[in-house]
């Protein structure tokens, strides 16, 4: 059997030999909108939960708009345009109008990926400027949370009158699902902010996970942080598995993105009858699977839909490596994955960290196997002993010693597909 993966930005066949019982778990979505642009107007007038933007605008003489980052594939160049003219509409001049790349701690936004990001038009003609987490100067203190985070946002967002922010709703590894907050913190924040918010105390948190709002400590986090920032407005989107956008969502930024949330449940979970013995998934191919540390995203997903001490192979391009510096100092140290999670427990929080950490707790409970060509073996610690250069040696490292018919899950598109398990049968 041979299935067609997402890999960089070409994808790649992945072939699975006779005598498994394979299943290909593929990304569900509603349809296309039809006519997005009418859809578009239509939500930013109509909002949800608040006044239409024009309204909210008029009288302000500046906005700040926070927008994701190259990792992931929010369609800014199709949203952008018509929340600016509703902005221009209600007086705010170009030059009153800021846009941010809200990187949290990733590496900052090259002109060329602005312009990927934005379009030509929109990098030529606006303010543009990546977030930077560790200019601790550049930030405004808002105090702290009531869990105790301390809260700084950049100043240049808060100064401005009305505060902005773009995004996509999909599947998160911690926060439950993207959007909304998120464009806030970490998307702004500075990185005490940050490493807080990705210390163990959240990120061990079992409803701290893919797919979780209700209960979810993290959320509950972001969104009192978002309301110190003064969020005004979010404008998200559902995305189809070809990017075509499914669902717009304007308006509050609490119950707007709820409303998101529930289209994306409704419209895109995936059930699988039981859970598999093994799963073999993707980094969901570029932009999410530039690095290593984006790609260890496939790893968490899978673990819904694997049985305890099944086995997961991830694979990803990391066409730019593993990351930070910071990450790759851990990883290059990386003794095992109980041995990292009783060393971090009690000490303080290290820059990306935390994406270790998620992987670590779904290494006690499966096997772990990797395909990333852009990395290499002796770069990722422990890790590398399960590491392969070659797609086919990872694909038969994953199968061997698994009985006939054992159920082999396909995912082609990974973290982007909202995929559970039904609990096995005893």
């Amino acid at each position: 059997m041979q299935t067609r993966f997402a890999f960089g930005k070409e994808g790649m066949d992945v072939p699975i030999p006779a005598g498994f019982r394979c299943q290909v778990v593929q990304c569900r979505s509603a349809a296309a909108l039809p006519q997005p642009s009418a859809t578009l107007d239509a939500a930013l007038d109509q909002p949800i939960g608040c006044a239409p933007l024009s309204v909210l605008a008029a009288g302000k003489r500046s906005a700040a708009i926070s927008v994701c980052d190259i990792t992931r594939p929010a369609p800014n160049r199709l949203t952008l345009p018509p929340l600016l003219a509703r902005l221009h509409g209600a007086g705010i001049a170009v030059e009153g109008v800021t846009i941010f790349i809200a990187t949290g701690l990733h590496r900052a936004a090259s002109r060329a990926e602005m312009e990927i990001i934005l379009g030509h038009e929109i990098v030529a003609r606006y303010r543009v400027v990546s977030h930077d987490a560790r200019d601790l100067a550049a930030h405004r203190s808002l105090g702290a949370t009531r869990r105790g985070t301390p809260v700084f946002i950049d100043e240049r967002f808060l100064a401005a009158d009305l505060h902005i922010t773009l995004g996509l709703v999909e599947q998160h590894l911690m926060a439950g699902f993207s959007g909304g907050r998120k464009l806030i913190a970490p998307g702004l924040a500075a990185q005490p902010t940050i490493t807080t918010l990705h210390s163990p105390r959240f990120m061990r948190e079992p409803l701290a996970s893919e797919g979780s709002l209700d209960g979810n400590p993290l959320h509950a986090e972001l969104l009192e942080i978002a309301a110190l920032a003064r969020h005004d407005f979010i404008l998200d989107v559902t995305l189809t598995r070809e990017r075509g956008i499914s669902g717009v969502f304007a308006g509050h930024p609490v119950k707007a993105h709820a409303a998101a949330v529930a289209f994306l449940e409704e419209t895109s979970l995936a059930e699988l009858p039981a859970p598999a013995d093994a799963v073999i998934t993707s980094a969901a191919g570029y932009p999410l699977d530039l690095t290593f540390y984006q790609t260890l995203k496939g790893v968490t997903a899978a673990r819904h839909i694997v049985e305890p001490g099944g086995r997961i192979l991830v694979l990803g391009q990391c066409a730019e490596g593993i990351g930070s510096p910071e990450f790759a100092r851990l990883l290059a140290n990386f003794q095992g994955h109980r041995e990292f999670l009783d060393a971090i427990r009690d000490t303080p929080v290290e820059v990306d960290q935390w994406q270790l950490e998620k992987l670590a707790l779904v290494g006690t409970e499966c096997e772990l196997f990797l395909f990333t060509p852009g990395v290499r073996a002796e770069q990722l610690g422990a890790l590398g002993v399960r590491t392969f250069l070659d797609l086919n040696q990872a694909i038969a490292a994953l199968l061997d010693g698994l009985p006939a018919g054992a159920h082999i899950a396909l995912v082609p598109e990974g973290p982007y597909t909202y995929a559970r398990a039904l609990p096995a049968l005893v």
